[in-house]
Parts: C-alpha cells; sequence; structure tokens
C-alpha cells in the first residue's frame, strides 16, 4: 500500500504513514484542530490547512481502495491506448468522453478527490463525525471506481474492434465531422437515438454502433413523456451493432421500443461478474395502471424474466405490485437481454476467465462468450472479423471516402488527364479504356 508521509511541526504532528484507517483518523483529528469554524458552522481555511486537506484526501483514499486505484491507472493508460490507435486507423480529428468518464481518464486519483470534497467539508467543519464521513466517502471511491472501470473496458473494447475494422480498410462515415463521441449526453434531444459511429468498407457495407442504448429521447409536456416513457425503462446492454447504416434505432412502436439489433455486445470487465447481483427493481419506477399492464414491452419483460428466473410470470406482476426487488445474477441478465431484444446474435466479452459452467450455460443459449480477453487486442480479432460479415449497403444511398490530400491530389489530376469533372465520369471512362485493353495508358 502507498503510504503518505506528512510532517506539520507546527501542529504536533510529526510522520504518519496512512496504512489504516485508525491513522486517517488521527490525521483528520489534526486537520480539523487546525481550521476554525465560526458560529454558522463557516470554516476558515488557511494556506497550511487547504494544503492539508489535500494530503488528506490522498491519504484516505489510500486507506481505501489503493489496490483498486493502482489497476484504475493501467485500465486508463490501455483505454487511452486503444482510442489513440482508433485515432490513428480512421485519421479521427478528435473524440470525447462523458465529462466524468474523462475526468478520471485525465487522473483516476484526482477525480477520486473530486467525488469526496463534499463529505471532507463536512467533516472539517464538523457537521459529520469520522465514522460517518467514512462510510459515505468509501461508498463514494468504490462507486466510482467501479462505474468507470466499467466504461472503461467498454470503450477499450468498442475502440479496439473499430480499430481492427479500420485496418481492414473500414473507414468513418459517420459523424461527418470526424469525432467519434463515447458519450450519449444531449444526443436525443431531437427525438432520435443516432449512432456513436458508423464505419463503412465500399466493397463490404457498413456497420452502426451504439454504445449504451437505449436512451431516453426529449420531451416537453406529458403526452410526449407518456409516448417516450418506454425507453426510460427499457433494459441498456452496453453496445447494439446493426448492418447498414442506420441513423436512427427508435421505433416506438415495437417493444421494446428501438429496432431490433444485429448484434449485442457485452462487456464484463470483473474477474468474479458472474457472481454479481443487479437489481432490476429501477425499471419498474413508475406506478403501473392497467393500461400499462397491458403493454407489449411489459409482456415481453415479464415473460422473459419468468424465463430466466424459472418461475410463472405471474409471480413476477406480483413482485413488482409489491416493490419488492428482482434481482438476477450478471450472467441471467445477459439472457435477459437476449430473450428481450431477441438479436441475431448476443456476443459477450469477459476481460477474465470465465467459469465452464457458466460458459456452457450462456453458449446453450446462444450466447457466444469471447473468453479471457484481458487487454490484449489480438483477442478481439475474430470478432471484428464476425462483426465484418454483418456489413450490407442497408440505409445507404452513397458512398463516402475519406481520402489523404496527397491521394484526392493524385485523383484530381487523373479526372483531368482524362478529361472528366466527376467520380461516375472518371469511372465510365477508365471502363471504356479497360474495355479497350487501354490499361496501360492509364498513368
Amino acid at each position: 500500500m502507498r503510504g503518505v508521509y506528512l510532517s506539520f511541526p507546527s501542529w504536533g504532528l510529526q510522520i504518519l504513514q496512512c496504512r489504516s484507517l485508525s491513522e486517517v483518523e488521527e490525521l483528520a483529528r489534526k486537520v480539523s484542530e487546525s481550521i476554525s469554524v465560526d458560529g454558522d458552522s463557516i470554516p476558515f481555511f488557511g494556506g497550511k490547512s487547504i494544503e492539508a486537506l489535500e494530503e488528506f484526501k490522498e491519504c484516505f483514499i489510500d486507506a481505501v481502495a489503493s489496490s483498486m486505484l493502482g489497476e484504475a491507472y493501467t485500465w486508463t493508460w490501455k483505454t487511452r491506448e486503444a482510442v489513440e490507435r482508433l485515432v490513428k486507423a480512421l485519421g479521427l480529428k478528435g473524440f470525447t468522453y462523458p465529462r466524468e468518464f474523462k475526468s478520471f481518464m485525465e487522473d483516476p486519483r484526482a477525480h477520486l478527490k473530486k467525488k469526496i470534497f463534499n463529505y471532507v467539508y463536512d467533516l472539517a467543519r464538523g457537521k459529520i463525525g469520522f465514522e460517518e464521513f467514512t462510510r459515505r466517502a468509501t461508498a463514494a471511491i468504490r462507486t466510482s471506481l467501479r462505474t468507470n472501470m466499467r466504461t472503461a473496458y467498454q470503450v477499450w473494447g468498442l475502440a479496439t474492434i473499430m480499430a481492427l475494422l479500420a485496418e481492414q480498410g473500414y473507414q468513418l462515415a459517420y459523424p461527418e465531422h470526424g469525432f467519434i463521441s463515447f458519450d450519449r449526453s444531449g444526443k436525443q434531444r431531437l427525438g432520435i437515438i443516432p449512432p456513436n459511429a458508423v464505419l463503412g468498407n465500399p466493397s463490404e457495407g457498413f456497420i452502426s454502433f451504439f454504445h449504451e442504448v437505449p436512451r431516453p429521447l426529449g420531451w416537453e409536456d406529458t403526452s410526449d413523456l407518456q409516448r417516450v416513457w418506454s425507453l426510460y425503462t427499457a433494459l441498456r446492454p452496453d453496445a447494439m451493432v446493426y448492418s447498414g447504416m442506420i441513423l436512427n434505432i427508435v421505433d416506438l412502436s415495437a417493444s421494446p421500443p428501438v429496432k431490433r439489433p444485429d448484434i449485442i455486445l457485452e462487456f464484463k470487465e470483473l474477474e468474479d461478474w458472474y457472481d454479481r447481483v443487479r437489481d432490476l427493481k429501477g425499471y419498474f419506477k413508475k406506478p403501473l395502471t392497467a393500461e400499462e399492464w397491458r403493454s407489449m414491452w411489459l409482456e415481453g419483460l415479464f415473460e422473459g424474466l419468468a424465463d430466466i428466473m424459472g418461475v410463472k410470470r405471474s409471480e413476477i406482476r406480483e413482485k413488482v405490485r409489491e416493490a419488492r426487488s428482482l434481482r438476477l445474477r450478471e450472467h441471467q441478465l445477459v439472457r435477459l437481454y437476449k430473450n428481450v431484444y431477441k438479436p441475431q446474435r448476443m456476443i459477450l466479452v469477459s476481460r477474465a476467465q470465465v467459469p465452464q459452467d457458466i460458459k456452457e450455460e450462456l453458449e446453450a443459449e446462444d450466447i457466444e462468450v469471447y473468453n479471457n480477453i484481458g487487454f490484449n487486442p489480438e483477442n478481439l480479432r475474430d470478432l471484428a472479423e464476425e462483426l465484418r460479415k454483418h456489413a450490407s449497403l442497408k440505409g445507404a444511398e452513397t458512398v463516402t471516402l475519406r481520402l489523404d490530400i496527397e491521394t484526392a491530389r493524385k485523383l484530381q489530376h487523373i479526372m483531368q488527364r482524362l478529361n472528366t469533372k466527376t467520380i461516375q465520369e472518371l469511372i465510365d471512362r477508365i471502363e471504356v479504356l479497360l474495355g479497350e485493353g487501354g490499361g496501360d495508358r492509364i498513368q
């Protein structure tokens, strides 16, 4: 464990190693003694006390999460490496992350210090005691680490798959501005769910990638909200992949309310992900009326849940009415995604080794398992090749070619030599020349 050494002689605090919470508590006491608080519980910080609070944050983070933090730095480095490879392979102008994840990627430790800022402030002014501070701050740190490391592995996987496709001749067809966004914030304000990226190969077709969908659409009044409510309660796999150029997957007449995906990708970053339990209570937050019970989506969800849990559909209904939790293990949730969305292919990518019995259970449900992937890009090459089989020209009216400046200049030179003004004229002219045996004359 990393030791943080502090020395504040004026406070009587000698060198202290943050190896346990008891040592952190002692440091907290010394720091609090250095801070004056007025009658309204407003603390006054001097230069040294602010410095001490920063050291205290680091000390506390080390005491409760040093091993996870070290792993987080490794994962962010691997993810950054994958995204940089993607930028180079596709010739991107840039990329964007969700705000919280961007902060985490820049510096996990600094991000965690932000997450406990308010708790440290309340501790310093005596609003909460050390025990309550520890409980709240530890929960915030671990939740942030779990959430951001999960996102990191998803981004690593998607960036790696797209980079492998780019190395096989695929180009970025959407967004046209050349920035890939791994963030969905604000993307649905126009009433559509657009892809994060569409990659295309003129000879094979397009593949559309949607990260963390479905997502709610923008709404203004009650009727709007009622219309899009199913998107609030829809299950959200890690990624959906569609054959062709698909620029909007919303289909409010369907159940669930999106176009049927060709492929669902689910990434599992934890060593023991299959032992984790997910609580589905949040998907039933809205009071359920008689009309909603008749909803096709709920009927489909109840049927899928009943199948996964081995109970009657009526038992699922009763649990929801009583606001009781519906808890599934993660590998059961993967099966539920497949049952509800009915993709052509359901693919699970596990960073760690999956026990044989879990793997067999998933494969028995036609769920493909890419096992023990780690952070090795080569371990996803076969998966990228499988995605190529789903490329198509569906939804595309034109094919856009992205050329570097030098290639574009050469193309323009050839068009001038052959007295053509458009690409179509150039192709027609070349076909004529080749038909006349004049291929050797094209230089």
